[in-house]
């Protein structure tokens, strides 16, 4: 979701105001993703790297996490949205760490999408923290080296139990993975919009699925023969 600052200051404004108006484009998002029965959502809230930004952004930003899941718990509970996060939450300041568990603990029964927040996340870490479980399980005589595969790895990573997404979508032009979900976007597929994540609509939202269907997804095989089936 890039581009928050820079479109606050094309507008003179404190950097700030760009993460509250991209935080009313994560209400729209959520709401047309639900209207469009996605089952997935996973935004990159607050990476591993952005603990290096200023204090006070930092502290502003654990601010507006907490009023976000204060104000959009009730819009939640309407599309029956299952919040989860994913990252070192261990890290997180102990009033916003609390109020995700809260909110995480009451749409734990909704089922018809689930919302996930990558907070204090990076994909390195997340690989690292895998790795070092699995390290431990075989210390502990658990499991042995050979039993490790991709399925058991996967297993280890914060995103257990969730799909690997189909599409990444990255706003204000950037063409980069930016350390996230480094191993599950193998084969995801890349839409990249200039605008910034403020003025993302659910218009842009509906031309980036409309691209994706328009992909020729092979996972790695050959393409099939002109004519052939399936």
């Amino acid at each position: 979701m890039d581009g928050n600052g820079r479109w606050a200051k094309t507008r003179g404004l404190p950097r700030i105001f760009g993460h509250r108006a991209g935080a009313d484009a994560v209400r729209r998002t959520v709401e047309a993703s639900c209207e469009l029965g996605i089952p997935a959502l996973t935004l990159y809230a607050f990476s591993w790297e952005n603990w290096d930004r200023p204090h006070d952004e930092i502290h502003e930003l654990m601010g507006l996490l907490e009023e976000f899941l204060r104000r959009e718990e009730p819009l939640l509970h309407k599309y029956r949205v299952q919040l989860k996060a994913i990252g070192r939450l261990e890290g997180l300041p102990e009033n916003a760490a609390k109020a995700l568990q809260q909110t995480i603990a009451r749409t734990a029964h909704l089922d018809h999408m689930i919302l996930t927040l990558a907070l204090s996340y990076g994909g390195r870490q997340e690989i690292v923290d895998a790795a070092r479980r699995l390290a431990e399980l075989v210390h502990a005589g658990r499991l042995v080296p050979e039993q490790i595969d991709e399925a058991l790895f996967s297993q280890q990573l914060y995103t257990a139990g969730l799909p690997d997404p189909d599409l990444i979508i990255r706003t204000s032009g950037e063409q980069r993975l930016s350390n996230f979900l480094l191993w599950q976007t193998s084969y995801a597929e890349f839409y990249v919009t200039p605008k910034p994540w403020p003025e993302f609509t659910k218009a842009d939202l509906l031309d980036a699925i409309a691209e994706f269907e328009r992909r020729d997804r092979r996972f790695g095989k050959a393409a099939a023969p002109a004519g052939a089936a399936g």
